[in-house]
């Protein structure tokens, strides 16, 4: 846009520290997920104050100022023409990217990695039950309680106690849980870079340590109150890295985008059998 005050410079958008303010504000917002409610809090506000500014620097009227234009032009670099031709790939050709990840992890090593997993964690939780409350059964009896008004209910003293009930459900829910979460880690893992597996495999379980410490304050905040969430983080991860290592040492297979279509139909299959 040109400048009508001052004819050799042009009007651009003025700087501004209000988008980098917005940015620290959905940073703290996260960050109160897993260290305390009142940084999200802070988060909120910053955020709130950061939209105002910005909006303020746009509308009723932008914010612009005068950039200056140098009088001498560099002359334009003639750019010689090639006479090669660019060979395009078509989807079916082997090699040909059109979905990401091109290998994947198969599903069994999500199942043995959930497995693997819920074995490291459960052998946490119990370490955990026998060093703060002297009973294996007090983690079970807790994890059970999540859904067993009947286990909600009853003392520390009364969670320490062998109960078929609680057992039952807290099997059901570790195992259920666990296969879906290595079942997940399979399919999640060929997506990150080399590297990632020891990141995610810690970095995951304390996001989702924070998730459920957040919500778990609201919609239950006796049962909160009685975990301890140290043991809590150490099992996640103790989950992390077992499942993560099992799924990520796998061998990939390749996804069938990288067949051709005949293969990916069926049709060669058939003619073998019929030649055969």
């Amino acid at each position: 846009m040109a400048n009508d005050r001052q004819s050799n410079s042009i009007l651009v958008p003025a700087p501004t520290a209000w988008p980098l303010l917005a940015a620290l504000g959905l940073t703290l917002i996260l960050g109160g997920v897993v260290m305390h409610p009142a940084v999200t809090i802070v988060g909120i506000l910053v955020l709130l104050r950061a939209a105002v500014g910005w909006w303020l620097a746009v509308l009723p009227e932008q914010n612009e100022q005068p950039v200056p234009l140098t009088a001498t032009v560099a002359p334009m670099a003639s750019i010689p023409r090639s006479v090669r031709s660019v060979e395009h790939l078509a989807p079916g050709v082997r090699d040909h990217r059109t979905r990401i990840p091109v290998e994947v992890h198969p599903y069994w090593s999500g199942i043995y990695g959930g497995a693997a997993g819920a074995l490291a964690m459960a052998l946490v939780a119990m370490l955990f039950g026998l060093i703060a409350h002297g009973s294996v059964w007090y983690p079970v009896n807790l994890l059970a309680a999540g859904i067993l008004p009947s286990l909600s209910s009853l003392s520390i003293e009364g969670l320490r106690h062998f109960n078929a009930a609680g057992l039952i459900a807290g099997l059901v829910i570790h195992g259920t849980v666990s296969l879906l979460v290595g079942i997940l880690y399979a399919v999640m893992l060929p997506m990150f870079p080399r590297g990632a597996t020891w990141r995610s495999s810690l970095v995951t379980p304390v996001l989702w340590s924070g998730l459920i410490a957040a919500s778990l304050s609201v919609i239950n905040p006796t049962l909160n109150e009685r975990i301890a969430w140290g043991w809590f983080v150490a099992s996640q991860i103790a989950f992390g890295l077992a499942a993560g290592q099992i799924v990520a040492r796998s061998a990939k297979i390749q996804t069938m985008q990288s067949w051709p279509l005949t293969e990916r139909a069926g049709i060669e299959a058939q003619e073998r059998e019929e030649g055969l």
